[in-house]
């Protein structure tokens, strides 16, 4: 069934109860809004629309600060500019193209509400020097009326968040955390055990990561819910670090499970395979204290293990499972403490540091300021009264979209909401409501297509089209107290809406951005240079910032390597080498970084450039070069200056040896990829 059929014919509980929550809060704002007499009520209502699309009460108290201060930012600077350019209207577009480019890179550098924030700075400094332009006098009101306007849509969207049907971000956190924990311990029992193929293993991968990138972004929120609410974000980002953690050191002993069976052992082999059943039973355990104790026992049975008759790789791959055992009790105390803080004690994990790409929000940026320039001087140059509201449309969107997957497609959905929008609009908007008289008829008439948009909005595969049919519908009726019922200010706007949204649904077509193949290019190449500016990060806090970018670009990879062919798919394992390699060379850094010995920090040093470099010609298919003398100088430094006890020493030994074998076999993964893209391009050229 289509999404939309889906959404009307058969909507859950939930979906109703959100439209009706939307549905309040907007006309309590345009109720209020008309009482106070402000200029642009409608102002209000999509405020109060944009702040009910995650309903949950501190995720609408957070997004209406950021919408606040958004605004009051893109006001001062609005004002700013027309205190410089009140007479001189081109200079003042030239200083607002700037400012808007500006606003957009924010927010494709930032994450979640923040770059909510940023579009807000810009829509609020456009309205500000566009509305005011005519009348440089009025530039304070202007300013003024739009904080009033979206502040109203904002208090009043809390109001009903917070008193009809609440939920809130900690129900919302409990659930992704166990879908993490469940997802990460079913991974973790299929790397374990032999005869999962690579698709299957990225899949239930995958699988974990969406909850868990989910659960860092929307975690931040909790802080506006009572005194627990920090407590749940340290759990968050506590379980995000170790849950990253746990899957390099689970591709680490994939890969030597499933290729030196010889060298390991069937006593590796057998512990390896109660692990994996151990941890499918704390899977499947619904209460953390039953699952707790079944990975308590194996952990126990590890640690009384007797392992000096091994040699250092296996004793390194008994650590490796010891280490799992150890991180997915960490998870299930994390998962214990988002549920109900100051159940555990768990150490105050910084936040994670997202991939941020400078070039990508460039060419957002400078996409933006172009779609703003075509629409600016189409309104210099007809004069049109309605250029402003296509100004904005083609502003906003094109800031909104900028950051999405496909945002060609996406702007092509909001495109078709927003037609659909024109009829329902005129029907409801001017024909019945022409005839109401008072605000309860008003509500009834208007009601009923704002009610549509929002109960199609609350499914994810229909959003596009039906939050966009909502805000069209209140864009093109503009509800007020001195509403202009006339057909030909009817057909300005909906002419407005058209141009605008096809400056945005062309610039996305136009000016596309770069292609899949460069940006998957630049993520390996910025995985590379992470792995040179860990020797001069902080190991405090090198953790937290080597996790978060590696978890948000191992989502990205995976996507990337869906679209291509089977034997091609090379990108995620890419990922996850480079990801064990940080995790190699931090664990380097936690041991050696206060070595006194000069001989032992100069070639710590050497083996952490050397680990680098090693990636990045993996990651060109060529076999790393070096790792083997490297590894045996650190090593031969560390035995004659007796700095780290022989049992470390060994299991260091073992570290290395382990990372040099997976460097090698991925090598030979990109070689193997590359020949068959040679091979498929030659036979294509033949044929």
């Amino acid at each position: 069934m289509h999404p939309l059929l889906q959404a009307y014919l058969t909507p859950s509980s939930d979906a109703v109860k959100f439209a009706i929550k939307g549905t309040l809060a907007m006309f309590l704002a345009l109720y209020v809004a008309l009482w106070a007499d402000l200029e642009r009520p409608y102002w209000a209502l999509i405020s109060a629309a944009f702040l009910q699309i995650r309903p949950m009460s501190g995720m609408v108290i957070e997004k209406g600060l950021y919408q606040l201060g958004g605004t009051f930012v893109g006001v001062v600077a609005g004002t700013f500019i027309m205190a410089l350019f009140a007479q001189a209207r081109i200079p003042a577009l030239y200083s607002l193209t700037l400012w808007l480019m500006l606003c957009v890179y924010g927010s494709s550098m930032t994450r979640n509400n923040a770059a909510y924030g940023c579009i807000m700075a810009a829509v609020s400094a456009l309205l500000v020097v566009v509305l005011a332009g005519s009348n440089p006098t009025s530039t304070f009101d202007v300013a003024v009326a739009r904080l009033s306007e979206l502040g109203l849509g904002a208090i009043c969207a809390t109001l009903v968040s917070g008193l009809l049907w609440p939920t809130q971000v900690k129900q919302h956190l409990a659930t992704q955390a166990d879908t993490v924990v469940n997802q990460a311990f079913l991974h973790a029992a299929q790397r374990l055990e032999p005869g999962h193929g690579d698709s299957e293993l990225q899949q239930s991968l995958t699988a974990s990561l969406g909850p868990l990138m989910t659960l860092e972004t929307d975690s931040q929120a909790a802080r506006y819910e009572g005194p627990a609410g920090p407590g749940r974000v340290r759990a968050t980002h506590e379980l995000t670090r170790h849950t990253v953690a746990m899957f390099a050191s689970l591709y680490a002993l994939n890969q030597l499970l499933g290729e030196h069976r010889e060298r390991l052992g069937e006593e590796l082999y057998r512990f390896a395979d109660d692990v994996a059943d151990g941890l499918r039973q704390a899977e499947r355990i619904k209460g953390v204290p039953e699952a707790r104790s079944v990975l308590q026992q194996l952990r126990h049975r590890a640690h009384q293990a007797e392992t000096s008759h091994l040699s250092a790789l296996q004793q390194r791959v008994w650590f490796g499972l010891r280490e799992i055992l150890g991180q997915a009790m960490i998870l299930l105390d994390a998962r214990e403490a988002i549920t109900r803080p100051g159940s555990r004690r768990l150490r105050n994990s910084p936040s994670l540091s997202w991939h941020r790409d400078r070039m990508v929000a460039g060419i957002n940026a400078a996409r933006a300021g172009i779609v703003f320039s075509v629409t600016a001087i189409f309104w210099l140059v007809t004069g049109w009264n309605n250029g402003p509201v296509a100004m904005m449309l083609a502003t906003l969107f094109s800031a909104f979209f900028a950051s999405r997957d496909n945002p060609a497609r996406i702007s092509m959905m909001f495109f078709k909401g927003m037609l659909a929008a024109i009829p329902s609009a005129f029907i409801f908007g001017h024909v019945l409501l022409a005839q109401a008289n008072g605000f309860p008829m008003l509500a009834m008439l208007f009601g009923a297509p704002l009610f549509i948009g929002l109960l199609g909005a609350a499914h994810p595969a229909a959003m596009g089209y039906s939050l966009a049919f909502t805000i069209g519908n209140i864009l093109l009726t503009m509800p007020g107290n001195g509403m202009d019922f006339g057909v030909d200010s009817f057909l300005n706007r909906a002419l407005a809406v058209v141009i605008g949204l096809t400056v945005v649904v062309l610039g996305f077509r136009m000016i596309p951005g770069p292609g899949p193949r460069f940006l998957r290019r630049r993520l390996v190449s910025a995985i590379g240079r992470d792995l040179h500016r860990l020797t001069r990060q902080r190991v405090q806090r090198a953790d937290a910032w080597f996790s978060g970018r590696m978890a948000d670009r191992l989502l990205r990879l995976a996507h990337h390597d869906e679209l291509l062919p089977e034997q091609r798919r090379v990108l995620f394992s890419l990922g996850l080498t480079g990801l064990d390699v940080g995790r190699a060379c931090l664990r380097l850094r936690q041991r050696l970084d206060d070595a006194s010995a000069s001989e032992v920090r100069h070639a710590h040093r050497h083996m952490l450039d050397t680990l680098a470099r090693a990636y990045q010609e993996s990651a060109r298919g060529q076999a790393p070069r070096g790792i083997e003398q490297a590894s045996d100088a650190l090593i031969e430094a560390i035995a004659r200056h007796g700095s780290v006890p022989t049992e470390r020493r060994i299991l260091l030994a073992g570290l290395l040896e382990r990372v040099g074998l997976t460097l090698q076999r991925q090598a030979r993964l990109v070689a193997g990829a590359s020949e068959a893209t040679r091979m498929q391009s030659t036979t294509a050229a033949a044929g």
